[in-house]
């Protein structure tokens, strides 16, 4: 993919659909901001309702189950997704930062074998993962994000900080955490900003293989940071769980199950 003229052009790129909903240009040096989001609902009733004048709401980017792009608003121009929103001493993200929203359901919920999403489509459990929000204390069932959208979503992201310089990758749900809870648990957001915007992140370790590992404690916490007393963002691992481990930090592991989070290095046999 490439930027040209501040539109997405490449393979993944399916079409561009004009949304009304926007406001002018950024001011200059800006947008230095990426703030991701999930629709929570399909994709053409999403860009149908980003697209609607009377919605008053719209993306500059949205990315579909099998990563193919529907681009709305050129990124030269302010888009409308952030709403109430504040964070670092900014407040109103819109003036700051594109938009770009993952197709993807959310918060489910179970009913016997049956998850269901709050507009009534049902997932195999496959497509399901238990996880605790950084903003909340419980677990509870979300809907997984392919890995065509997160390697989609990546390569953006990457663009974008290089056309763009953009400085900061935010979720909705640490702009507006009251009312927000996208893109949650089941997306990498962590481990997309340290990878993308993490200077001292050694390049040579960037291009290791990952390596495969078992957990050997009888239950073993998966943390957002490689610290103790980070939040756990799903429940503990059991024993035997099979794992990749991502990346290394002193004695901590950051790998991936389900879900992605770091552990204690300590608990895990590498294979």
């Amino acid at each position: 993919m490439e930027i040209k003229n501040h539109f997405l052009s490449g393979e993944n790129v399916k079409k561009f659909i004009k949304s009304p909903n926007h406001s002018g240009e950024f001011q200059s040096g800006l947008p230095d901001t990426i703030i991701v989001h999930y629709t929570a609902g399909p994709a053409k009733p999403s860009i149908n309702t980003l697209t609607n004048p009377r919605a008053k709401a719209s993306a500059h980017i949205v990315v579909d189950r099998d990563g193919s792009i529907t681009q709305l608003v050129p990124f030269n121009v302010i888009a409308w997704h952030a709403g109430r929103s504040t964070y670092g001493g900014r407040t109103g993200f819109n003036k700051y930062s594109v938009g770009i929203e993952i197709v993807n359901s959310g918060h489910l919920t179970k009913s016997g074998n049956v998850y269901r999403s709050w507009f009534g489509a049902s997932y195999n459990p496959s497509d399901v993962i238990e996880a605790v929000h950084r903003n909340q204390t419980t677990s509870k069932y979300w809907h997984t994000y392919t890995q065509e959208q997160i390697e989609t979503v990546t390569e953006l992201c990457q663009l974008l900080i290089e056309n763009y310089d953009m400085k900061m990758i935010l979720g909705h749900e640490e702009i507006a955490p009251k009312r927000k809870s996208d893109p949650g648990p089941a997306f990498p957001l962590d481990r997309l900003r340290d990878r993308l915007l993490n200077a001292d992140r050694d390049s040579d370790d960037a291009d290791e293989e990952p390596t495969n590992g078992r957990v050997i404690a009888n239950s073993l916490n998966i943390r957002s940071t490689p610290t103790t007393g980070a939040k756990k963002v799903a429940l503990p691992l059991k024993k035997g769980t099979k794992v990749k481990i991502m990346d290394k930090s002193k004695d901590w592991y950051f790998v991936k199950t389900e879900i992605e989070g770091w552990v204690a290095a300590k608990y895990i046999d590498e294979e």
